[in-house]
C-alpha cells in the first residue's frame, strides 16, 4: 500500500476536477497584468479573489523601493534571524509597525500563518489555556497544535459562550488566551470586540487579535477592528500579515507587553524559518507607509465592497452578514459552488470557490474580495456575470420578477 493510499478518496475527485478542465484549485495565470486584470489561457480576466485589497501589488513606490533593496543588499538573507542576524531593513519595518499601531514592540515574521504559528505556540504554555473562536483561521488552530497549551473552543462570536468557558476554567492554575479575528476570511465578518473586551477584562484573560483581513480596511487610520471599536488599550497582541492590504508576503505582531523580546528566541517557527529577503521588507515597509498616507485608499475599498455586496444581494444571492472586502454568495451544494465558479471563469471573472471542511458551517461559498483598485464599471460587470450564470442555473430569479431585499446569513 502506497504512503498516500490514505487520500485515494480525495485524490479521485481531485483527478474528477482536472478530468472537467473546472478545477479551482490549479489556476495558472498566463501573466497578471495588475491588481484586477490577468491573461488565463490567452484571455483576459477580471481577477475578484485575490485580496489584493488597496491594490498595491503594482504600485510604482512600492515596486521602486523593492528593486532598490534587491540591487543593494541581494536577493534573500540566506537564514534566519537568529543565525544569520537582521538587516537594517527588518529592524526598521518592526519599528515602523509599532509606531503605526502606538506599541512599544514589533515582529515579523516570513509569513502571515508563521505569525499566527510562532506566537500561539508560544504564548501560551503547557498550564495555559487556549481559547479560540470556532471559526477562527487554520493557522490559528495549528499555532495552538503546536503548543502544548490546553485549547477550548467557544462558539463563533459569542461573547457569553467565551464567558461561560471562562467562568469554568476560573479555577483552575495557568494564564488564559482568547484569540479572535478583525474580519473573518469566509463571510467577511467581524467579531463584537467590545463585548469580547469586557468579557476579557472580566477574567483577566489576554487577548490576541488576528488582523489579516482588517489591517488597511477598518478604523479611522486602517489599524483594524481593534481601532475601529475602540478597544486598543484592551488587545495585548495584534496579529497580521503582509498579504492582503500590503499586497506583499510575511506576517508580524505588535505588542506593549514587557519582555517581548525574549519570543525571539524562544518561538521555534520564527528562529528556524529565514527571514524575509530584502526586497519583500522594503516593499512591505513601503506599502505600509502608502496605506498610512493615502487614506482615499481604504474609502474607494469599502465604496466598492458595499456595491458589490449590495448588488449580490439585491440579485437574490445569500451573502455573509455585512459589508467588507470579503464577500460570499452561498451556493446550495459543493457541486453547484464548482460549477458556478467554472462558468464565471468561462465567462472572463475569477473569484475564489471555498468548500467543507474549510468553511464554517459546511457552506459551499463563491468568495470574492473587493479591490480599492476595481472600478465601478469592473463591479457593475462583474455583478452582470453573477446575475447571468445566477440566471442559467435557475439560482436567482429573472430581473422583471425578482422582489427586492436582501438575503444574508
Amino acid at each position: 500500500m502506497s504512503l498516500l493510499e490514505k487520500f485515494s478518496p480525495l485524490r479521485a475527485a481531485y483527478y474528477r476536477l482536472e478530468a472537467t478542465k473546472s478545477n479551482p484549485f490549479s489556476v495558472a495565470f498566463d501573466r497578471v497584468l495588475s491588481p484586477t486584470e490577468a491573461i488565463l489561457d490567452g484571455r483576459e480576466i477580471l481577477l475578484l479573489g485575490t485580496n489584493n485589497y488597496l491594490g498595491l501589488t503594482y504600485d510604482p513606490n512600492v515596486i521602486a523601493k523593492s528593486i532598490e533593496a534587491v540591487q543593494n543588499c541581494g536577493t534573500g538573507t540566506t537564514g534566519s534571524r537568529i543565525a544569520n542576524g537582521s538587516y537594517d531593513g527588518h529592524t526598521g519595518l518592526e519599528r515602523a509597525l509599532a509606531d503605526f499601531y502606538g506599541r512599544k514592540h514589533g515582529m515579523v515574521f516570513s509569513t502571515g500563518y508563521q505569525a499566527n504559528v510562532g506566537m500561539l505556540s508560544t504564548l501560551a504554555g503547557k498550564n495555559d489555556h487556549l481559547l479560540l473562536d470556532a471559526d477562527c483561521h487554520a493557522s490559528i488552530y495549528d499555532g495552538a497544535k503546536l503548543g502544548s497549551a490546553q485549547v477550548t473552543r467557544f462558539r463563533h462570536n459569542d461573547p457569553d459562550d467565551l464567558a461561560n468557558r471562562l467562568r469554568r476554567l476560573a479555577d483552575q492554575p495557568g494564564d488564559k488566551v482568547i484569540v479572535v479575528e478583525g474580519i473573518y476570511s469566509m463571510l467577511g465578518d467581524t467579531a463584537p470586540l467590545k463585548e469580547f473586551a469586557e468579557v476579557k477584562r472580566a477574567s483577566g484573560a489576554y487577548l490576541v487579535v488576528d488582523e489579516a483581513h482588517s489591517l488597511g480596511v477598518l478604523g479611522e487610520t486602517g489599524r483594524g477592528l481593534v481601532e475601529a471599536a475602540d478597544v486598543e488599550a484592551d488587545v495585548d497582541f495584534i496579529v497580521g500579515t503582509f498579504s492582503k492590504s500590503l499586497g506583499g508576503v510575511g506576517g508580524f505582531c505588535v505588542s506593549d507587553i514587557d519582555g517581548f523580546d525574549v519570543l525571539r528566541v524562544v518561538s521555534r517557527p520564527y528562529m528556524f524559518t529565514a527571514s524575509l529577503p530584502p526586497g519583500v521588507i522594503a516593499a512591505a515597509t513601503e506599502a505600509l507607509n502608502q496605506l498610512r498616507t493615502r487614506p482615499i485608499l481604504r474609502h474607494q475599498l469599502m465604496d466598492n465592497a458595499v456595491r458589490f455586496y449590495n448588488g449580490l444581494a439585491d440579485l437574490g444571492f445569500s451573502v455573509g452578514p455585512e459589508p467588507n472586502p470579503v464577500v460570499s454568495a452561498i451556493m446550495p451544494s459543493p457541486e453547484i459552488a464548482v460549477a458556478f465558479w467554472s462558468r464565471l471563469l468561462e465567462a472572463g471573472l475569477y473569484t475564489n470557490v471555498t468548500l467543507p471542511p474549510a468553511t464554517p458551517k459546511g457552506l459551499s461559498l463563491l468568495r470574492s474580495s473587493v479591490s480599492a483598485a476595481h472600478t465601478h464599471e469592473q463591479i457593475d460587470h462583474a455583478l452582470s456575470l453573477f446575475e447571468h450564470v445566477g440566471g442559467i442555473m435557475n439560482l436567482i430569479r429573472p430581473a422583471q420578477v425578482r422582489a427586492g431585499g436582501r438575503k444574508a446569513v
